[in-house]
C-alpha cells in the first residue's frame, strides 16, 4: 500500500513537472510519467518516507463520565435525600451556576480523589459547603470553598495570616481537605457517611449521638443519629446532588460538558509579587488571578511564601518566560520612606498597606524602635488600592454596601472602642449581632480590634437614639492638648481613642501637616474611654 501511495504521487507530480518543460500532448506525457516510473523502481523500499499520517484527535473526555464511574457512596432512598432531590430539579439555575464556578477546580479535585481511591462524588462537596465559592465566609468562622475554621485548618497545615488564607487556597484546601476527610473515614469505621457528618458538626458531635443510641439500643448508622439539623441535612444534599449527576435528564437538569483535563497550572515564583504584575505578565486579568488564588488577601503574594500562583494551563510557559526575564527585585515596586518624629512601624505599614514583619524584614530591624530620619524600604502596590477587588479590604468594602438595601437604612461607621463587642454594639443601634456581623464579613464570633471601622445600617430614628446614648453614656470633655515632641495625629488619637479625622475636622488641621512641639489642639473627649 506504502509503495502503490508513493507511486501514485510520484507519478502526479512529475506528470506535472513533464507539462511545463515540454511541449503539451500526449507524447510528453507519457515520457514524463515513463521516466516517473523508471525512477520510483531504482528507490529501494526500505528507503521510502513513510507518509504522512492523519492523526484524528481523541474525543474530549467529560468530566462527569468520570466521576459517576467513580462513586462509591451509597444512594440510600431516604426523604430528607427526596427533599434535596426536589429542590435541585426546580432549581436548574443554581446547579448551572455553582458547575460554572466549580469548572476550573474539579479536574483537580478528581485527580487527588482518584490518588486516595476516594468517593468522586466527593468533588461536589464543595456545593454543599460553599456553592463552590473560594471566597466564602459562614457565621461559624468557616473560610474557602472547603469552609474550614481556623483551628482545623491549622491542624491540617493551612497557613493563616495578614498576607495569604491557605483556606481559600484551591490547591492547599482541597489536599487539607481530603486529607482531613480521609482521617475521619478511618477513625469513624471506614462509613462515608458518618465521615461527612463529622466533617460537617465534629467527630465529637457524633461520637456522642452514637453513645446516646447505643446506651437506648439503637442503630448508630448516620440515618439513625440523633444530630444537629444542618447535620442531618448537609449529608443528604450531597447524596441528592450524586444521584442528579449520575442521571441529570431524569431531573430535568442540563450539565454543561467539562473536559476532563487541567484548567490550571502552577507556577513557581519564587519570591513576593504583586499580583497586578503578575496578571499581566500572565496576560489574565488581575480578578481572574485572584478567583484562581483566592488564598491571597492582599496586593501581593506573601513574602515568606507559598511562592507559587495558579494561572490558566495555556497561559503558563509564557508566564514563566516573562518570570525568567524579570529579576526578583523588581516583582514589587519600592518606595524610600524617610521616618518622621512620632512615627511608629504599625502607623507606617497601615499607611502602606504591609505588615511590621515586612518592614522589619526588609530594614533589618529586630525590634520595634525607628528614629526619625531614618531611611526605609518599603514595598508598595503598582496600582490603586481600588484595581485589587478580590483584596480583603476590597471585597469588605463591598459587602458592607450591601446593607443599603434595607428599606429606609442609614449608614453609620463606628469606630471600635476599647472593651466594645459584637454583642454591646448591636445593642447600643438595636440590630441583631447577626446582621451585624454579615455587614462586616465577620462571625458572631469574631473579636474586635481598637479602631476597627464597623458599618452599620440602621433606621435614622435608631441611629440618632444611639448616637445620642453613645454622648450621654459617657462623659465628653473638651480638652486643649499640647503636642509634644514625638506626637503624631495617630498617636494622640490612639491615646484618648478617638479618630484622626475627628481631630482634623475640630482643628481645621490639613492631614498631611506636620505637628509642631507646643502647637494646641482641641479635643472632644470622653473620659471614661481615655484610657
Amino acid at each position: 500500500m506504502i509503495y502503490k501511495s508513493l507511486l501514485a504521487v510520484a507519478v502526479s507530480g512529475f506528470t506535472l513537472v513533464g507539462c511545463t518543460t515540454l511541449p503539451p500532448g500526449e507524447n510528453s506525457s507519457a515520457l514524463a510519467s515513463e521516466s516517473a516510473l523508471q525512477e520510483i523502481a531504482e528507490v529501494p523500499a526500505e528507503s521510502a518516507a513513510p507518509p504522512e499520517e492523519l492523526v484524528v484527535a481523541p474525543e474530549p473526555v467529560d468530566l462527569w463520565q468520570r466521576m459517576r464511574d467513580g462513586y462509591q457512596l451509597p444512594k440510600d432512598d431516604n426523604p430528607r435525600v427526596q427533599k434535596y432531590l426536589e429542590w435541585y430539579s426546580k432549581h436548574p439555575s443554581y446547579i448551572a451556576r455553582v458547575t460554572e464556578r466549580g469548572a476550573p477546580f474539579l479536574h483537580y479535585i478528581l485527580e487527588q480523589l482518584d490518588a486516595r481511591d476516594m468517593p468522586l462524588e466527593l468533588a461536589l462537596l464543595p456545593i454543599v459547603e460553599s456553592a463552590f465559592d473560594p471566597f466564602a465566609y459562614s457565621h461559624g468562622r468557616a473560610s474557602g470553598m472547603w469552609q474550614f475554621i481556623p483551628g482545623t485548618g491549622k491542624q491540617y497545615g493551612l497557613k493563616q495570616n495578614w498576607w495569604y488564607d491557605g483556606r481559600r487556597d484551591p490547591m492547599a484546601a482541597t489536599d487539607a481537605a481530603l486529607n482531613y476527610l480521609s482521617d475521619l473515614h478511618r477513625r469513624m469505621g471506614d462509613d462515608w457517611l458518618l465521615a461527612l457528618a463529622s466533617y460537617n458538626t465534629g467527630e465529637g458531635n457524633v461520637r456522642r449521638a452514637q453513645r446516646r443510641n447505643d446506651k437506648k439500643g439503637l442503630a448508630t448508622d448516620f440515618w439513625s443519629l440523633d444530630l444537629p439539623r444542618e447535620t442531618e441535612m448537609y449529608v443528604p444534599q450531597l447524596i441528592a446532588l450524586a444521584i442528579i449527576f449520575d442521571n441529570p435528564e431524569q431531573y430535568q437538569i442540563s450539565l454543561t460538558p467539562v473536559e476532563d483535563s487541567a484548567y490550571f497550572e502552577a507556577v513557581d515564583v519564587g519570591s513576593q509579587i504583586d499580583l497586578a504584575q503578575a496578571a499581566s505578565m500572565a496576560d489574565i486579568s488581575l480578578d481572574d488571578l485572584y478567583k484562581l488564588n483566592a488564598g491571597f488577601n492582599r496586593w501581593a503574594t506573601d513574602p515568606q511564601g507559598p511562592h507559587r500562583l495558579l494561572v490558566p494551563v495555556d497561559k503558563a510557559e509564557g508566564f514563566r518566560e516573562q518570570l525568567g526575564a524579570l529579576p526578583a527585585t523588581q516583582r514589587v515596586s519600592w518606595e524610600r520612606y524617610k521616618v518622621r518624629s512620632g512615627d511608629s512601624l504599625l502607623g507606617i505599614a497601615g499607611k502602606y498597606n504591609t505588615t511590621v514583619e515586612t518592614l522589619r524584614e526588609h530594614n533589618n530591624i529586630r525590634g520595634n524602635l525607628i528614629r526619625a530620619g531614618q531611611m526605609l524600604l518599603i514595598p508598595t502596590a503598582s496600582q490603586p488600592a481600588n484595581a485589587y477587588t478580590y483584596s480583603a479590604n476590597q471585597r469588605l468594602m463591598r459587602t458592607q454596601e450591601k446593607g443599603a438595601g434595607a428599606s429606609g437604612a442609614s449608614k453609620v461607621t463606628y469606630q471600635v472602642r476599647q472593651g466594645d463587642s459584637l454583642w454591646s454594639i448591636s445593642r447600643k443601634y438595636n440590630v441583631s449581632v447577626r446582621k451585624l456581623a454579615k455587614w462586616n464579613g465577620m462571625a458572631p464570633g469574631d473579636t474586635l480590634r481598637s479602631n476597627q471601622k464597623l458599618v452599620i445600617w440602621t433606621n435614622s430614628a435608631a441611629a440618632t437614639t444611639a448616637s445620642n446614648s453613645s454622648r450621654n453614656d459617657g462623659i465628653i470633655r473638651k480638652v486643649a492638648y499640647q503636642v509634644r515632641k514625638g506626637d503624631s495625629l495617630a498617636r494622640i488619637a490612639g491615646k484618648f481613642n478617638l479618630s484622626v479625622n475627628d481631630i482634623l475636622r475640630w482643628n481645621g488641621v490639613n492631614k498631611n501637616a506636620y505637628l509642631q512641639p507646643g502647637q494646641s489642639l482641641t479635643l472632644f473627649v470622653d473620659v471614661t474611654r481615655a484610657y
